[in-house]
């Protein structure tokens, strides 16, 4: 990923956070000499060395991925950045974001103890706390069946790298202006993006008043 190094992430626990928080990712692969791509939950290990997936094993995809260093995207919030909330019009639109970007070698998961884990740990991930379902509740005979329906993989990272395009190569004033812009609205990314302007600042100790 193109990254210059105003946006780069630096802090690798941002980066983790960034996968945890928005863990549906896209992850790309080589299947029949061609890109392909698939949307799915990733899960990152405790020691943060893999991620966990599984695919519908109708999905072509995971006969030939085992072995391949993948590509998985992890989007973060993003926004439009009107030119309208600088001080002069001699400026155009651009787009802010924030992105989390692993590579790593895909290993197959044979049906057993660590694919069940993977799938409980996603189950426990996205339920509500105060959720009455529970995977085992399901019973072994009924998830022993699902799981014959996934082909579950890990990949063993190589390299991790995030950007964070929050609008630091414009002034101060500037950014403060799209800050308060970005925390008019309702919509939900572009107060995630607000928020994210205004911890980077922070972060620099840049006054806001």
């Amino acid at each position: 990923m193109y990254i210059p190094p105003k946006f780069k992430i630096t802090d690798e626990d941002m980066n983790v956070q960034v996968i945890h928080e928005h863990g549906f990712a896209t992850l790309f692969s080589q299947h029949d000499g061609v890109p392909f791509a698939a949307h799915l939950p990733l899960m990152l290990s405790e020691d943060q060395t893999s991620l966990y997936g599984h695919f519908a094993r109708q999905n072509p995809q995971w006969k030939d991925i085992a072995g391949q260093t993948v590509l998985a995207v992890f989007h973060g919030p993003h926004c439009y950045i009107s030119p309208s909330w600088y001080e002069t019009n001699q400026a155009v639109p651009t787009w802010n974001y924030v992105t989390v970007h692993v590579l790593g070698e895909v290993e197959l998961l044979e049906h057993g103890s660590e694919l069940t884990k993977h799938l409980n740990d996603i189950v426990l991930k996205y339920e509500a706390p105060d959720s009455s379902y529970r995977l085992d509740d399901a019973g072994l005979d009924f998830i022993d069946g699902m799981t014959k329906g996934v082909q579950g993989f890990k990949i063993n990272i190589s390299n991790i790298e995030g950007k964070a395009k929050l609008s630091q190569n414009h002034p101060l004033h500037r950014q403060k202006r799209i800050i308060e812009q970005l925390e008019k609205s309702t919509d939900s990314d572009e107060r995630k993006i607000a928020a994210s302007m205004r911890t980077n600042l922070e972060a620099r100790s840049v006054s806001l008043d």
